[in-house]
């Protein structure tokens, strides 16, 4: 069974940095992509960033991009989110999310149906 553990979420100022660790378990983490995605209140899932299963590639969404970078480190199982220059609209409970089907691409719908595991999420709060 595949598992997904988020941590690093907080409270911040604008204009503050986080950065967001997922650690996977229940599977070999290589050869899957990785997927960032949050939900603010009264508003539906959004997709953040992705990275590749071969981490050769990132795709953010343009009210990131600039700000956030997504890596992954495959020896610790583990994919990464930096926020930086954090704004209020940033404000959410962030999810990491991958695949079933290995060595599949990173395509995500907005609301990131695509995607098959998720973690239980973690907060991140910025205040102005």
């Amino acid at each position: 069974q595949v598992q997904l553990v988020e941590s690093g979420g907080g409270l911040v100022q604008a204009g503050g940095s986080l950065r967001l660790s997922c650690a996977a378990s229940g599977r070999t983490f290589s050869g899957y992509p990785m997927g960032w995605f949050r939900q603010a209140p009264g508003k539906e899932r959004e997709f953040v960033t992705a990275i590749s299963w071969s981490g050769s590639s990132a795709y953010y969404a343009d009210s990131v991009k600039g700000r956030f970078t997504i890596s992954r480190d495959n020896a610790k199982n583990t994919v990464y989110l930096q926020m930086n220059s954090l704004k209020p609209e940033d404000t959410a409970v962030y999810y990491c999310a991958t695949k079933a089907q290995y060595r599949s691409d990173w395509y995500s719908s907005p609301t990131g149906s695509e995607y098959d595991y998720w973690g239980q999420g973690t907060q991140v709060t910025v205040s102005s």
